[in-house]
């Protein structure tokens, strides 16, 4: 057996310098998910703090449809992007509109929730302790799944117009992190609010 002789050149010619989409992109999930946290952990803090109802026994309910839709949006990026990878444009803009419209019924659904939760609950962000930290956690959550199907959207409209190629398959890697993050996000969430904090 040969041994290979790693030689300052070999190295040099073996490694490169990370894509600054993906660099930037690491870097903007690190600083969200130290705010995640932050909120997390004064979610954690106030739970049954409150002195007044109502308590998220009284009014939450598992939110087991929308949950299925977001994390299954995982999975459909992810064949979006291999159907552009193996140049199947019709595949990946299927792909890429089922995961855009499951964020999109995700979104509904917390819609649908926070409606009940106001008008037939009267938990409003001002009620009490429970109520302003459920309303800014998952609020801060939907607001990143706005700006995620924004940007699929985006996407989207460009695929429709035959402006999207493989050449633009690292870009759109780089999102697909950003959208993979707002899902690993929202099982912290999911566990933290409808399962802990009951």
């Amino acid at each position: 057996m040969s041994a290979t002789l790693l030689t300052p050149s070999t190295l040099e010619s073996q490694w490169t310098l990370p894509s600054r989409g993906r660099v930037g992109m690491f870097c903007l999930i690190a600083a969200e998910s130290a705010i995640f946290i932050i909120f997390v952990v004064a979610y954690l803090f106030y739970i049954g703090k409150s002195v007044s109802g109502p308590m998220p026994r009284d009014v939450l309910v598992l939110p087991i449809f929308a949950t299925i839709c977001l994390l299954s949006s995982s999975i459909t990026i992810h064949l979006a992007l291999s159907a552009l990878t193996r140049e199947q444009p019709g595949a990946f803009r299927l792909w890429w509109f089922v995961t855009f419209a499951l964020g999109a019924i995700f979104l509904m659904e917390t819609g649908i929730e926070w409606h009940h939760l106001i008008y037939d609950k009267g938990l409003t962000i001002r009620t009490n302790l429970f109520g302003t930290t459920y309303y800014s956690l998952v609020g801060l959550h939907a607001s990143h799944v706005i700006v995620g199907l924004v940007l699929l959207l985006t996407v989207l409209m460009f695929s429709l117009v035959g402006r999207v190629s493989t050449e633009h398959k690292e870009r759109l890697d780089v999102l697909s992190y950003y959208w993979h993050f707002v899902d690993a996000v929202w099982v912290v969430v999911f566990f933290v609010v409808y399962i802990l904090g009951r």
